[in-house]
């Protein structure tokens, strides 16, 4: 399954860089795409794991850039 999620208060491209590592090295992750000018994440999982990665994905996200929100 693949999904685009907006993301709010991504403040740098560097920060972008560091959730796209930190979100790859999660098991279950098939791609991960984080752009800082679109603000969007693009993440890629199997059906059966994608709920609990996207958990994951925002937990590595606030370890980052705590001010960054996913819009569901």
């Amino acid at each position: 399954m693949k999904k685009v999620f907006k993301l709010q208060d991504l403040d740098c491209a560097h920060c972008a860089a560091k959730m796209e590592l930190a979100i790859s090295k999660i098991e279950g992750v098939n791609s991960v795409s984080v752009n800082f000018l679109l603000q969007k994440m693009t993440l890629e999982a199997d059906d059966g794991v994608f709920d609990d990665v996207l958990k994951k994905a925002m937990k590595a996200i606030k370890k980052v850039e705590p001010d960054c929100r996913v819009i569901l």
